[in-house]
């Protein structure tokens, strides 16, 4: 939760909010104290970061199942010690 800061003192902790577009500047749409300004609030951490927890979207999956299609398209159906004929 983010906490927000007005001039006059009121202070609110808002979890989730609805960022627009108000006054020439991005403000939360629930920021809006009751004397009719907007509060503030100060990033704590910045950005978030994403982690990726899909299976299909982890980068060493990925490279397993491209060089498996390759592996396949080069050997074709015989392993890799069999000979040829």
């Amino acid at each position: 939760m983010t906490l927000y800061k007005c001039k006059c003192g009121n202070e609110e902790n808002i979890g989730k909010t609805t960022l627009a577009l108000r006054d020439g500047r991005w403000r939360s749409i629930h920021a809006l104290c009751d004397c009719g300004l907007w509060m503030e609030a100060e990033p704590e951490e910045g950005m978030p970061s994403l982690i990726r927890t899909e299976a299909s979207l982890s980068k060493k999956k990925r490279n397993n199942k491209l060089w498996k299609r390759a592996k396949e398209k080069l050997l074709g159906e015989r392993g890799v010690n069999e000979s040829f004929d």
